[in-house]
């Protein structure tokens, strides 16, 4: 497997420009001969789709959902960073290129990095022009705010929906597209498997979701913009939905699965109420803007919080990171929470969360003005919690959130299988061990409206990819395998649902692969899983059939690929011997519980290849050289 990253010579901030101009590009008029797939339309997908069809080429665009706008992007709450320093505190492109390597802790590409922050300046003028209704200050210039990890206010925003709005303007990008015929829409679409034809990436095997029936489609490149896999922990903030077949499935085609243990847990979102809950709700990282993170100082303290004086309370990450306070990254807010609630000093009934406090702020600037910044995530969390935030703090305890992990890309944003492109959270390049807020959705649209319409260009005149249809042998291989696949679930007749195994699943990974790890919990979670893998191939029960609607036929192949997906990153949380961002190793800590990272040994991308059902994945190794920024013990104190 060759690992090269192709990324270009030359000065940091003249890589991409340069790079742009030594690619290859496809004519216009050329442009109509090519197909291309896209898989997904979140942000990331929906915007690729929308502009390789504005360019000319001919697109399919598949998602599970009965509407691309569906896309879980609608689910993002606080903000899309951008460096244009609107706020003139002094934000650039190289402070947002370094906050981003430094809040990864410095294990992400710095080429990829800096290219993010390039972009990020064009992103907002595209979306202002799709209509997309970003907050404004008085006078109708944008507003920004603060996010974690940053000491200054480069966050754009529609109040907590960002990205709804973000998404219903790539949407209609998207469904311009479809009318003019560029794009062909396949909605309630499952990808089910890569096609791989010559070593190159050909087309995919779908499912329709509501007839059953099982067909290809053949292309001249595949993009995947498929999102994350946090629903393999079970709970998460992810929708039910997402999951990562698409991914998986690629990777088993020979794609390399790039450092799988980076997850992030959220470190605002409402506690779990109960044994049964299917899933968790987020709270926007932007409410610690003018939310104040606090706990009693006294073990076992169960009073009211509107009880606790002053001096009985204890500001955690205001006295532990005093230069970045309540906006310390995600990764040191969560392990800060952990903390003090393994402490003792845990609110509500469970005694699993802390308090997110807004009294100060409403004091300082009015409840009219909290209410124009937050007001619809007030009135969720009031919703799902019956407590009134104006009036108590906020409950808040951390949760699985977004996975920094995803397929291995080169520069171009291609995978170890040619032709085949993932965008947006499917990958892995950008965010290094930790995402900073506000930067998925800067990502997702980054690659997808600029980054990729150049380079898959790039490919297709490089590769000039023969002619074939849905008759060669390898799409009736892929096919089969698919159908198979579905017959074999429906006839186990077993007595276990499938979501009795994936909780089941949820609770060895949170607790031996969560927000800490060592290395004896991984080794249980390594002879755990191998047993429930095995069980639920034995006994899961699919009611139904395989040629009609059936979502537990489909709920059964996701946490079929999450049952494997989880023992490699167990394999990889193991190998990884150091803490570094959302990877903390309990063995490897500094004095005062922070990250210590091991730069001799790891400093370097982790990518995985499929060896077989029955063998170990082999590790393959992407060095990571810092030029640019130098290596130091991360601290925001």
């Amino acid at each position: 497997m060759n690992l090269n990253a192709r990324i270009p010579a030359g000065p940091l901030e003249k890589k991409w420009d340069r790079h742009r101009f030594e690619m290859k590009l496809v004519n216009p008029a050329n442009k109509r001969k090519y197909n291309v797939i896209v898989v997904g339309t979140g942000l990331g997908g929906g915007a690729a789709a929308a502009t390789l069809g504005e360019l000319g080429y001919n697109v399919q665009c598949f998602c599970f959902q009965d509407s691309p706008r569906r896309a879980h992007s609608i689910a993002a709450q606080g903000g899309i960073n951008a460096a244009k320093n609107y706020q003139n505190d002094g934000d650039s492109i190289y402070r947002l290129f370094y906050d981003t390597v430094k809040g990864g802790d410095f294990r992400a590409r710095e080429a990829n990095v800096y290219r993010l922050a390039q972009i990020s300046v064009n992103i907002i003028d595209q979306c202002v022009a799709q209509g997309v209704p970003f907050a404004r200050e008085y006078g109708g210039l944008l507003a920004n705010r603060s996010f974690g990890g940053a000491q200054v206010s480069r966050t754009f925003y529609a109040r907590g929906q960002t990205g709804q709005q973000l998404l219903l303007g790539a949407y209609q990008a998207l469904e311009r597209q479809i009318g003019a015929g560029t794009v062909r829409m396949f909605p309630r679409t499952e990808m089910l498997d890569l096609v791989v034809v010559d070593g190159r990436a050909r087309g995919i095997v779908v499912r329709d979701l509501v007839t059953g029936d099982v067909r290809s489609h053949v292309a001249d490149a595949v993009v995947l913009g498929t999102g994350g896999y946090g629903n393999v922990f079970y709970l998460s903030t992810n929708a039910k939905g997402s999951n990562a077949t698409a991914i998986w499935r690629a990777y088993k085609r020979g794609a390399a699965f790039a450092n799988p243990c980076f997850t992030q847990i959220h470190p605002t979102c409402i506690p779990v109420s109960g044994e049964y809950q299917s899933k968790l709700t987020l709270m926007s990282e932007s409410l610690r803007n003018d939310g104040r993170v606090w706990v009693p100082k006294s073990v076992g303290d169960k009073r009211a919080p509107n009880s606790i004086p002053e001096g009985e309370r204890d500001y955690y990450l205001e006295r532990k990171y005093p230069s970045f306070g309540n906006l310390a990254p995600r990764d040191i807010a969560s392990r800060g929470a952990k903390e003090v609630c393994d402490e003792g000093r845990g609110v509500g009934e469970s005694g699993l969360g802390v308090y997110l406090d807004f009294a100060d702020s409403i004091r300082r600037v009015g409840e009219s003005v909290i209410r124009e910044r937050y007001g619809n995530l007030f009135e969720m969390y009031q919703r799902i919690t019956d407590e009134n935030p104006y009036e108590v703090p906020m409950r808040i305890y951390p949760a699985v959130h977004y996975t920094m992990g995803g397929l291995w890309v080169d520069y171009n944003l291609m995978s170890t299988v040619p032709g085949l492109h993932v965008i947006g959270e499917a990958n892995f390049s950008d965010h290094g061990a930790n995402r900073l807020g506000a930067s998925a959705l800067m990502q997702g649209l980054a690659d997808g409206y600029f980054v990729l319409p150049n380079t898959i260009g790039d490919y297709l005149a490089s590769s000039k990819p023969e002619k074939i249809d849905v008759s060669h042998a390898a799409f009736r291989d892929a096919e089969a395998e698919v159908v198979d696949r579905a017959r074999r679930f429906v006839d186990l007749r077993g007595k276990r649902t499938v979501d009795s195994f994936h909780r089941e699943l949820g609770k060895i990974m949170w607790d031996k692969c969560g927000m800490a790890r060592n290395a004896a919990g991984l080794k249980m979670a390594l002879e755990q899983i191998p047993r429930l893998r095995e069980e639920f191939w034995r006994d899961v029960n699919v009611p139904g059939s395989d040629r009609q609607l059936n979502q537990a036929l489909e709920k059964a192949g996701r946490v079929a690929d999450f049952l494997e997906l989880a023992e490699l990153m167990c394999i990889d949380a193991l190998h990884r011997e150091e803490s570094c961002g959302g990877h903390f190793r309990e063995e490897s800590q500094t004095p005062d519980g922070e990250a210590l990272r091991n730069d001799e040994r790891f400093t370097y991308v982790a990518a995985w290849e499929y060896a077989g059902a029955t063998n170990a994945p082999l590790l393959q190794r992407e060095p990571l050289v810092f030029e640019n920024v130098k290596l130091s013990q991360r601290s925001y104190k």
